[in-house]
């Protein structure tokens, strides 16, 4: 389900996810499928992790990013779910094809 809220989608993004919901800022980005695709590879990846933990293990990478890259943004972009999220977000089908645990493949340090 998509909800809009422009006051939990926080400053600077544009949507999250919190199983079993997405969250956007503003209507107008319902239909982006862009960004409704990479949400919902945020879902497979939460369902995957049994929800709980996908949030624990989130937090614990961004803050082992933040402490190697020294920058928010890109401690951010980093984080394994991100990285696997933002490389198939523009194919549609991904979610369709998409292997069990596909983000362990994006869990490497040295990739920016």
């Amino acid at each position: 389900m998509i909800l809009v809220s422009k006051y939990l989608v926080p400053k600077g993004y544009t949507g999250m996810t919190i199983f079993p919901f997405v969250f956007v800022k503003t209507s107008s980005l319902k239909t982006n499928w862009v960004l409704i695709n990479h949400e919902k590879i945020h879902l497979k990846q939460q369902l995957e992790l049994l929800i709980i933990p996908f949030y624990l293990v989130y937090v614990i990478e961004f803050i082992v990013r933040l402490i190697q890259y020294r920058n928010w943004g890109n401690a951010y972009r980093n984080i394994s779910f991100e990285r696997e999220a933002y490389k198939k977000e523009f194919d549609l089908e991904y979610l369709d094809r998409r292997p069990f645990w596909a983000f362990l493949k994006y869990l490497r340090l040295d990739e920016f």
